[in-house]
């Protein structure tokens, strides 16, 4: 119950908004965490502003990478070689946590065939109070690989998994990569659990990786392809389940 946490936090000309999030980090109950914030190249001051943070707090630590791609794989890649945590958690640096994040989840991961936790998050756009009437994004309690190939059902924000079960496990060059880590982590024959509480907040941005849909379609697709192989019977009926309840969000 006191194992040490790395959370990767990538960030690339975020000085807007990642003091936000590195105090959601610093607020957590639980103490026993590594922030490793990897910046991305950035042009503005975000450099200056987590420098001045891991003076003050020397579980803060700064990477820069050496090329900027425009991904984040790259830098979260980083992070994880670097991680010293029996747990891998991620925050974007536009991204918050609730103080109870971390408490939470790790006693999830006694259950011997846990080696994901993960929890409810909100959508905001604007500011703090833009979320407060925003619907609560629900997952379901237990998602195992089977289930999770109908789509995404857990927020990368939210989401960590045991080093110690499942060993570094990285992210790859493709659209949603967090979705494929976490296809690549159950597909070991382990599962992923839900707090059931609500423990983040994501912010929604029109640069987002995620906010176009037909890209997101084509991503799915390549994901299925890679980890469902030649089962093409299996593959066409996941992502035809996959669309259909992606119209069904649209038309509500």
């Amino acid at each position: 119950m006191n194992d040490l946490v790395s959370i990767i936090m990538p960030a690339h000309n975020s000085n807007t908004t990642i003091l936000e999030s590195i105090e959601s980090v610093i607020s957590q109950t639980y103490s026993n965490w590594e922030l490793l914030i990897i910046n991305d190249l950035s042009s503005d001051d975000t450099l200056d502003i987590i420098t001045d943070y891991s003076k003050s707090d020397k579980r803060i630590k700064i990477f820069n990478t050496d090329k900027s791609l425009g991904k984040p794989f790259y830098p979260r890649n980083l992070g994880i070689e670097n991680a010293n945590g029996r747990y891998i958690a991620f925050l974007d640096s536009d991204d918050i946590w609730f103080p109870t994040k971390l408490e939470h989840q790790i006693p999830l991961f006694e259950q011997a065939d846990v080696a994901i936790a993960f929890s409810y998050y909100k959508k905001f756009s604007k500011g703090l109070d833009d979320m407060k009437n925003r619907r609560i994004i629900k997952s379901p309690d237990i998602v195992k690989f089977n289930s999770a190939l109908y789509g995404n059902p857990i927020g990368n924000l939210t989401g960590m998994y045991d080093v110690a079960k499942v060993g570094k496990v990285y992210f790859e060059d493709i659209g949603q990569e967090d979705y494929y880590l976490w296809l690549k982590i159950l597909k070991q024959g382990y599962i992923a659990k839900n707090t059931k509480t609500l423990e983040a907040l994501y912010r929604i941005s029109k640069t987002s990786i995620s906010h176009n849909k037909v890209n997101a379609a084509a991503w799915t697709w390549e994901i299925y392809r890679k980890v469902l192989g030649k089962n093409m019977i299996k593959l066409l009926f996941c992502y035809t389940i996959y669309m259909i309840r992606g119209i069904l969000k649209y038309l509500k």
